[in-house]
């Protein structure tokens, strides 16, 4: 008798022959490099160092295509926002020591934002692992503990057998819900050392599927079906499952209005009637969501900003369907259940029954009136206009990537998406530096549409470095860099709490002239001419900057009354 688990794919007369009669002159990094394109894999990002270059050097041996970036940090980055536009695992090839560590800022981003990044760094000869101190070059105690509580997994490979095994895992591990990061160390002589491993000619690695206990969802859909003031609130969760028609239907069939989080923008149409848009730092939105008897938390931990600063207190029911188990009921006692986005919806799209409200969109409409009516007492006519024209100026299907800075806080409320999947910011871990190496990784990702970068002066010396990798692969970047003369919103926060900044005013380029000097076309504009000029660049092929001198303000915060 025959059991499915004693079925082996046997190979075939060409595999047999190139496992007997392996080509000469390869080396452990070959086998990372065979393995990653038996996975899928067709990009990778990073940048070279002496303890990787067997890595390297198996790269053009390979057809894998290489985006080299200036500073490790930005290549995690691109390989984040890689990761995001397509769903697949984004390789990032790293150096040992320093060159590694330089990039755990981007890797926390991508934790925070459940990017698929694979991290593949060198590590020191296999001699000095195990914590002495043999004072090789880059050398650290324990490399792969300054990474374990930032990614999700971390892999050490001894021999070159282990290779192939170890990333497939650690591909399965980042592309398993909720995404993420991983960590794959090799040491150098392992990388280096000519192999005998055959050539790996295939690595099937199918991230398991995260799907509801059917009781919970059973008792979801019973919630919600007879709720009388039911809401939503979309995360980042559902952008990533690709879960967004299915959400439309569901607040469809419940009459349920839905607001978006950062994370989740474009998650749900924006102008629908049942579209609160994404207006969660408000207080007349919160004073909403607190007013439901059941309120559906779909792929969002209801963290910082998406509870309006811990302030969110809700009064009713909270259905919660996450994929991080770490973030299932973190903030607030609900029915958890501990899903993939995209699976827990279909199944409460098979149980609920249609419920008929026609008053929730007129319920809808006056809460955004009432925003609406908030920010048009503050005088921010020039922040609103400025964010206009940008989305005017930017195509529907373009992606766009936000920096740390007053124009990215404003579009996390007030900016239409078009479309899942579009925009991204880094609103999960916070730091600097994101936007133009993000757009740099899209771009890569997807050559047919351009992309859009915005960052303030301050974010934007982060990665002034990469208007080099943005000319030498003449990628289709436009680059908006709000110039304020420091650090815009850290300066509002001084000024509101001690009366007046320190260390946020800076002395800065000339950013059309450095640009230019790259041999990347520069524009200064104006808010009035900012549509005409970011229409131009974004519709001219290759990368460009775009400055727009001026001080913008932000709303002032509910969250503090």
């Amino acid at each position: 008798m025959t059991h499915d688990h004693d079925l082996v794919l046997r190979p075939t007369a060409a595999q047999t022959s190139a496992a007997l009669n392996p080509p000469p002159g390869r080396n452990g990094g070959d086998l990372v490099v065979e393995t990653l394109a038996g996975l899928g894999a067709t990009t990778v990002f990073g940048l070279p160092g002496q303890h990787a270059l067997g890595m390297f050097d198996a790269l053009r041996r390979s057809d894998l295509r290489y985006i080299g970036l200036r500073v490790e940090n930005n290549a995690g980055f691109a390989a984040d926002a890689y990761g995001r536009i397509t769903g697949e695992a984004a390789p990032l090839l790293l150096s040992t020591g320093p060159g590694a560590l330089t990039s755990l800022a981007a890797l926390q981003e991508a934790a925070a934002a459940s990017a698929p990044v694979l991290a593949i760094s060198s590590q020191i000869p296999t001699a000095g692992l195990g914590g002495g101190r043999h004072g090789y070059l880059h050398e650290l105690p324990d490399q792969s503990a300054s990474f374990r509580g930032v990614v999700k997994s971390v892999h050490t490979v001894r021999t070159q057998s282990q290779i192939p095994s170890a990333v497939a895992a650690a591909w399965k591990s980042a592309l398993t819900a909720p995404h993420g990061p991983v960590w794959v160390e090799i040491p150098q002589d392992v990388l280096l050392a000519e192999t005998s491993v055959p050539v790996v000619t295939g690595g099937d690695a199918f991230p398991e599927e995260l799907p509801p206990r059917p009781e919970l969802t059973a008792v979801a859909a019973h919630l919600l079906s007879n709720a009388a003031r039911p809401a939503i609130i979309a995360g980042g969760g559902v952008v990533r499952a690709d879960a967004s028609k299915k959400l439309r239907r569901l607040a469809e069939t419940l009459a349920a209005p839905v607001v978006t989080t950062p994370g989740g923008k474009g998650a749900f149409p924006w102008t629908h009637p049942l579209s609160l848009q994404s207006w969660i730092e408000d207080r007349h939105t919160t004073d909403f969501l607190e007013d439901a008897d059941v309120l559906l938390v779909v792929g969002s931990g209801l963290g910082e900003l998406s509870s309006n600063y811990h302030t969110f207190k809700p009064r009713g029911r909270v259905i919660q369907i996450e994929a991080d188990l770490g973030k299932l009921e973190s903030n607030h006692p609900a029915l958890g259940i501990h899903a993939d986005a995209r699976l827990a919806l279909q199944a409460l799209l098979e149980t609920v029954t249609e419920r008929q409200d026609p008053a929730a969109p007129q319920r809808v409409r006056e809460v955004l009136t009432k925003v609406a009516d908030r920010i048009a007492s503050q005088e921010l006519t020039l922040e609103q206009d400025v964010l206009a024209s940008v989305r005017r100026a930017l195509p529907a299907d373009s992606p766009s990537f936000w920096d740390m800075t007053i124009l990215a806080y404003w579009a996390w409320s007030a900016f239409d998406a078009k479309g899942p999947n579009t925009m991204h910011s880094a609103q999960g871990a916070g730091g600097l530096g994101y936007g133009f190496p993000a757009a740099l990784g899209a771009a890569a990702a997807d050559p047919t549409r351009p992309v859009l970068a915005v960052s303030g002066d301050g974010g934007a010396l982060y990665s002034i470095a990469e208007l080099a990798t943005a000319r030498q692969y003449d990628l289709n970047v436009t680059w908006l860099i709000v110039d304020d003369g420091g650090y815009g919103i850290l300066r509002e926060y001084m000024t509101d709490a001690f009366g007046r900044p320190t260390a946020t005013e800076l002395t800065r380029p000339d950013y059309v002239a450095l640009a230019e000097s790259f041999g990347v076309p520069g524009t200064r504009t104006t808010p009035e001419n900012l549509e005409a000029d970011l229409t131009k660049a974004l519709a001219s092929p290759g990368p460009s900057v775009v400055v727009l001198p001026a001080v913008l303000r932000m709303f002032a915060p509910t969250h503090l009354a």
